[in-house]
């Protein structure tokens, strides 16, 4: 498994990382570690999770994917040095009034909060890369396509917040740190701010990115490119719109038929339904599984660092990883290149 550095960091990070937020809603504790044992005699050293998981939120769930992640690190507690183990802190309430009875902004108090919550939840005394879940300000996230000024509101700005983060990494609780559903303005914004404190800079960016969804390629790559940001992209598989099996059986079982449809709008769009049918489709004519064409395309980026996947099975599991062994020809890029054009970013 191939190793990536993380920006400027000493992260060295899987070219694929096991995303957890099936863990204590789709998958039990068993079935965690399950994924987890099997992900890292696969090569896996990196695992992401959040303070907000697992998904869909509930007040009655929050945390327990960290908790499940943590029993599996203390019974494994030899090996801590050798995972790279990240997790978020949720930004301003998107509802979650359960966490922190909705205060939530991304300030010292917030932060140190949820830092100290997470070690607990983990069993561990450390954060190998800490990430800002979504922005503290206005920024169009989450299949908002545009940028709307009308929905401005107070936050905390992110030279306090780089502050913040950089003190938790000299006190040794985080070793790194990055942002999530973030934009152009504000990876420069990040950079800017380090740069002008002398505190360390930002070293990843956790993203959607995949065939229905190639927003980061509209300036976020130039970005991040230039100030050495690294790509985790999530969503790989479209929430399941990619592996074909909503194309096949509409009620197929997954997110987007046991969550409310509000949850995730953006793969449920029209476009996004027909964008993935034609990638089936191409898949299957080149005796490739949606999945093999959805994940190979992910891996084969350049500005990808390291794809999250995650899974509700081993044999979800292994198909993903195994994935990183399949090679797309110059035709098959081609037609995905004229399936892209046709739709564009269907589900930005």
């Amino acid at each position: 498994m191939q190793l990536i550095s993380l920006g400027d960091s000493q992260l060295q990070v899987s070219k694929i990382c096991l995303g957890t937020m099936t863990f204590g809603e789709q998958n039990s504790e068993t079935e965690a570690h399950g994924q987890l044992d099997y992900a890292i005699e696969r090569g896996i050293n990196f695992i992401d999770t959040a303070e907000m998981y697992p998904v869909m939120p509930r007040a009655e769930t929050q945390g327990r994917t960290e908790q499940y992640v943590g029993s599996w690190l203390k019974k494994n507690a030899a090996t801590r040095d050798k995972i790279i183990l990240a997790t978020k802190v949720a930004g301003p309430s998107r509802g979650m009034h359960w966490i922190r009875g909705g205060e939530n902004d991304l300030n010292a108090v917030n932060i140190r909060a949820a830092v100290d919550a997470s070690l607990q939840r983990l069993h561990t005394d450390y954060i190998d890369l800490y990430q800002l879940h979504w922005p503290s300000r206005n920024a169009p996230i989450f299949g908002q396509k545009q940028f709307d000024p009308t929905l401005e509101r107070p936050h905390t700005s992110i030279e306090e917040t780089v502050s913040i983060l950089a003190s938790l990494i000299k006190e040794g609780k985080i070793r790194a740190y990055g942002v999530s559903n973030e934009s152009a303005w504000g990876i420069g914004e990040f950079a800017r701010q380090a740069e002008r404190q002398q505190v360390p800079r930002l070293v990843s960016i956790q993203n959607a990115c995949n065939l229905v969804n190639r927003a980061f390629e509209q300036g976020l790559d130039e970005s991040c490119f230039r100030e050495r940001v690294s790509l985790l992209a999530y969503s790989p598989l479209a929430f399941g719109q990619l592996t074909g099996k909503y194309a096949d059986d509409a009620q197929a079982h997954g997110r987007l038929t046991i969550f409310p449809p509000t949850w995730s709008p953006r793969y449920t769009r029209a476009s996004v339904l027909e964008a993935s049918k034609r990638y089936s489709a191409l898949a299957r004519a080149n005796d490739l599984t949606p999945t093999q064409l959805a994940l190979a395309w992910c891996y084969s980026r350049w500005y990808i660092a390291s794809t999250i996947i995650g899974a509700t099975n081993l044999l979800q599991l292994k198909e993903n990883i195994d994935a990183l062994n399949v090679t797309l020809n110059p035709e098959i890029m081609s037609a995905i290149e004229s399936i892209h054009a046709e739709f564009n970013n269907p589900g930005q």
